[in-house]
């Protein structure tokens, strides 16, 4: 899983509408907004949506969620047990 990608693609559960940039406003439809389909890098959602894939797309790969602590992941495969930790530093 690509992780940037998910992040700057995540989907969104609700309807998001933003201003056409500056850089690229239609001419023909100057006063219209844009609906997004898809989260965008800086929106607030965008947080969200990321952590909603990445746990459905662990969860495929037959991982299970700590019930005392959501960015700990579990999985066993016969005497293995294999932890994933899950932390995300917000702050550039």
């Amino acid at each position: 899983m690509n992780v940037k990608t998910v992040f700057l693609n995540g989907n969104l559960e609700e309807d998001v509408y933003m201003t056409q940039p500056e850089y690229f406003v239609d001419p023909k439809n100057a006063n219209k907004v844009c609906k997004l389909q898809r989260s965008i890098y800086g929106l607030k959602q965008a947080s969200r949506s990321w952590n909603k894939r990445f746990d459905e797309e662990v969860k495929k790969m037959n991982f299970i969620q700590s019930e005392k602590e959501p960015c700990v992941y579990k999985r066993f495969s016969g005497s293995v047990v294999v932890f994933l930790i899950l932390y995300v530093d917000c702050c550039p």
